[in-house]
């Protein structure tokens, strides 16, 4: 098993998932949020820097490229 969180704003949300949950963690900075988003960036800093065990990052708004993480994690055939 594996959880995709999506957090825009301050991108804090797959810590905290990742703190409470022993499967992994695909974390997707979004580029929309509020004051200053950066487009993502601000969001994809902070996951880059999580502390929490077992949280991994894909790109901006790279929501496919975490669901095929999440797909080579469960054994599943690449697409």
């Amino acid at each position: 098993a594996a959880i995709i969180v999506v957090a825009g704003m301050d991108g804090a949300l797959p810590s905290v998932v990742g703190g409470l949950v022993r499967v992994p963690v695909i974390a997707v900075p979004s580029s929309v949020g509020y004051g200053a988003s950066f487009n993502g960036l601000a969001a994809l800093l902070t996951m880059l820097n999580s502390c929490a065990a077992g949280v991994v990052v894909c790109n901006i708004d790279n929501g496919f490229g975490a669901a095929m993480a999440a797909a080579r994690i469960l054994g599943e055939p690449a697409v």
